[in-house]
């Protein structure tokens, strides 16, 4: 079997799976649209993005995926795999492989892939060496009804004055054996509540608007805070929104039920461990192999007995 990245030859191959895709990054498809489509093939040219797709080909059976990671992140994550079905080839877990190694090209320490719990995909991830480490849900939060925007106290914009307290959060919120994966937020980029104990990061696209939220679980009047967060939401143009909820913050989701927020199928959030973080330290001074070291001596000390 032979894999190679993809080129302008493989456009035929590309057409032919645009509708049997199985996509691993959930808020990217949701606000960017399908991965194969013109809009997800426009993304190569983004210069801010590393974004690299594969094809591995054995007796004339194409098998195509993608990964993507953005600059400054630790993190790479897988974007589709296709034909999806397809997904129980044995070759799938070698071209799994094949698109993380780039991750680690890219420096890396780990790839993402988020999969509903009950995909086929499953046994080829493992393979290749991924575990599960947390579940999501997304949430479509376009049709819950709308707040007065003038009543209560408005989300802002994040500036950089507000970054420990939105570190603090992440630190307060998401598990300690999470952070190496979920690294804290590290650039002024979302919404936060007065009193920083309500932070949304927002990830805008096209087609819609995903909202990754920290809330401490003892917080009063989410709901609110929650309906508030949607009709202030800054530039939406008539997108849909979506929450993101991890299963560090699963008891968001019975207000969003509540709510009357349509949730998606439970996903697992699957990683991949490339690297193993080091921090930075300093070398013990060793002495040369000509030094002599004299040794210390003792004298007991007389007493007056």
């Amino acid at each position: 079997m032979s894999i190679r990245s993809l080129d302008l030859l493989d456009l035929p191959t590309i057409a032919r799976y645009r509708n049997d895709v199985l996509t691993l990054d959930t808020a990217r498809s949701l606000t960017r649209g399908h991965p194969l489509g013109a809009m997800g093939l426009l993304a190569y040219i983004n210069p801010a993005r590393h974004l690299y797709a594969a094809v591995a080909n054995k007796d004339g059976a194409p098998l195509l995926g993608g990964i993507i990671h953005t600059r400054g992140e630790t993190f790479a994550k897988l974007l589709y795999l296709a034909p999806s079905s397809k997904l129980d080839d044995p070759n799938l877990p070698a071209l799994i492989e094949h698109l993380a190694a780039q991750a680690g090209e890219w420096q890396a320490y780990h790839v993402i892939a988020e999969v509903d719990e009950t995909s086929e995909v499953f046994a080829a991830l493992r393979k290749a060496g991924f575990s599960v480490y947390a579940w999501q849900r997304v949430w479509n939060m376009s049709g819950i009804e709308k707040a007065d925007s003038s009543s209560g106290a408005a989300w802002r914009r994040v500036q950089s004055i507000d970054m420990p307290a939105v570190q603090s959060l992440h630190y307060q919120i998401v598990p300690q054996l999470l952070h190496p994966v979920e690294p804290a937020p590290n650039r002024p980029n979302g919404l936060i509540h007065p009193g920083r104990r309500c932070f949304a990061n927002v990830n805008y696209g096209v087609y819609g608007v995903a909202l990754t939220p920290l809330i401490l679980p003892d917080e009063g009047e989410v709901s609110e805070k929650l309906v508030s967060l949607v009709s202030q939401l800054p530039d939406r143009r008539g997108r849909s929104v979506y929450l993101n909820v991890r299963s560090y913050q699963a008891w968001l989701e019975p207000v969003l039920e509540d709510l009357g927020a349509n949730a998606s199928p439970r996903q697992a959030v699957m990683v991949k461990h490339l690297a193993r973080l080091v921090k930075e330290t300093q070398a013990a001074r060793v002495p040369p192999s000509n030094a002599r070291i004299q040794p210390t001596q003792f004298r007991r000390a007389g007493s007056d007995e």
